[in-house]
């Protein structure tokens, strides 16, 4: 996006705004005119840093959730606390352009969320919060461009599972210095499974989560990684959930063993987990659950230049099949009836030059069978087949699809075929699935070679296909999307060197992804 605020200029600020913003927060911000009821609040309470997210033209969510004992169900008084929060064009929060008090409620955790709204177009801003007279640590946001831009250059990150056992969050620091306008996260933010004595770093607690508390406390530890606190305070990030923030592979209302917790049993589980996930997220209101319901998917608009869908995949559909015959069953769904119709109604009718789509699972075939014969995996789109080769017809008239996936913890880079069953059928659109934050940790990549490589042949439709550690960068014009696949060296240390593994292209009206 283009804006008041060069990149170079912006790097400069974002690496003085913590100090420039602390400093200025002791000068221009008192006194306190809000109090929280009673006794003073504990120390700490902004442990789990701040973040914005789902920019709009004139404004943008903030967040933070007060949490003097993060690991420990948060550690606050059980009545409201009032949170006072200013926006500024400026990190020294000279010019302040909105500011208002909010409530930190205990039924939600004592999370925060303020949808700002009234601020300029394609604009950065600073951002701060205040309870009880202490200080958060100031972020940095960026509203969308006006609805009516057609130019410019918008930057996108797209990142996804980060499991704390497997290692350190090191790409977000290589990130944060690639300076992003937003960071599309598409799953498995956390990780539900049982901390491990062998893992890189331990998971909180003695099991899995299953309640409102538990839930809390492991999206509190992973809020404490350094390197993610720091990119979620210095870029907005558009968020949606996969399987792990519940559960491994659950689908709607069934989990993944089902003889093991019973429907009531898993319908407060999913209760538990969409409002833990609500309660961290820099989301709008609309996001509120209710009960075992929470509404995800949404569409973000960045001018004219591109729309971008973001979809829930778990949350509406049927239940996985198990073999060839039922992963071709037209009745099965991947995004239920409604959320489909929105998905084709948007992208039947949208003025956007490019069209991304958000999508946790991945869409592009992959035929696990060396030589003749398919095998496929049955929880990602080949497993719900009817549903998705009828989308990727809708694709023909489409201008510039473009799909943005996680998941695999593998670099999968894409040309999507009108028909997978046909290799000469023509090509519709890109797809992008991104590597892992850290989830299997620094991979071995010759066993990795050993095991991949001999299935290219039976997939000839995969451009780019890696094992690193890392995340996708974009750089969205009008005639191209320029993508970079951004890789570390490790994430078992808490520091890392970064570097490019590949460069892409997709090139206005010509759908596919190349190397360049």
């Amino acid at each position: 996006m283009t804006g008041a605020v060069s990149p170079d200029r912006r790097r400069v600020l974002t690496a003085g705004a913590a100090v420039l913003g602390a400093a200025a927060s002791t000068q221009l911000w008192l006194p306190a005119t809000a109090r929280a009821a009673g006794k003073p609040l504990p120390d700490g309470v902004f442990s789990l840093g701040v973040a914005s997210g789902d920019p709009l033209p004139d404004g943008v969510v903030l967040w933070t959730r007060l949490a003097p004992d993060p690991l420990n169900g948060g550690g606050m008084p059980g009545h409201p606390v009032p949170v006072e929060w200013q926006v500024a064009t400026d990190a020294r929060f000279a010019k302040v352009v909105r500011r208002g008090t909010a409530l930190a409620r205990p039924a939600y955790g004592h999370s925060v969320h303020v949808d700002v709204r009234g601020l300029r177009p394609d604009t950065a801003y600073w951002f701060r919060f205040r309870a009880g007279g202490q200080l958060s640590r100031v972020g940095r946001t960026r509203t969308a461009p006006a609805r009516d831009s057609s130019g410019g250059r918008l930057r996108v990150a797209l990142a996804s599972c980060q499991n704390w056992q497997h290692g350190y969050f090191t790409p977000y620091a290589d990130m944060l210095e690639q300076d992003p306008d937003v960071v599309v996260f598409v799953g498995d933010y956390i990780y539900e499974s049982t901390p491990s004595a062998t893992g890189v770093r331990r998971h909180e607690g003695t099991g899995e989560p299953y309640g409102l508390t538990q839930y809390r406390n492991r999206y509190a530890q992973y809020r404490s990684d350094p390197d993610l606190a720091a990119m979620h305070a210095n870029a907005p990030f558009v968020v949606t959930f996969d399987d792990h923030e519940v559960d491994n592979d659950f689908a709607g209302e069934i989990p993944q063993d089902p003889a093991k917790q019973a429907h009531d049993a898993f319908v407060a589980r999913l209760t538990a987990a969409y409002q833990a996930y609500y309660e961290h997220m820099p989301v709008r209101a609309t996001a509120v659950p209710t009960g075992p319901h929470i509404r995800m998917y949404r569409r973000l608009e960045f001018g004219r230049l591109a729309r971008l869908n973001v979809l829930d995949t778990r949350q509406y559909r049927s239940d996985q099949a198990t073999s060839q015959e039922g992963a071709q069953d037209p009745s099965l769904t991947m995004l239920g009836a409604a959320q489909k119709r929105w998905l084709v109604d948007g992208l039947r009718h949208s003025p956007a030059r490019w069209n991304l789509i958000a999508s946790q699972i991945m869409m592009a075939e992959t035929d696990l069978q060396v030589g003749p014969g398919k095998l496929w995996f049955y929880d990602a789109w080949d497993g719900y087949q009817a549903e998705r080769n009828a989308l990727l017809q809708e694709f023909r008239r489409v201008r510039n699809p473009v799909v943005l996936t996680g998941d695999r913890h593998l670099t999968m880079v894409s040309d999507l075929k009108a028909d997978f069953a046909d290799p000469g059928s023509a090509v519709v659109g890109a797809e992008f699935v991104g590597t892992s934050i850290s989830s299997n940790g620094d991979q071995d990549q010759a066993a990795f070679r050993a095991q991949w490589d001999p299935r290219r042949a039976d997939n000839p439709h995969w451009k780019l296909l890696d094992a690193h550690r890392g995340y996708h960068l974009f750089d969205i014009r009008r005639d191209r999307v320029d993508a970079r696949v951004r890789v570390v060296d490790t994430v078992v240390r808490p520091q890392a060197t970064a570097r490019t593994l590949a460069a892409l292209r997709v090139e206005e009206g010509r759908p596919g992804v190349h190397l360049v």
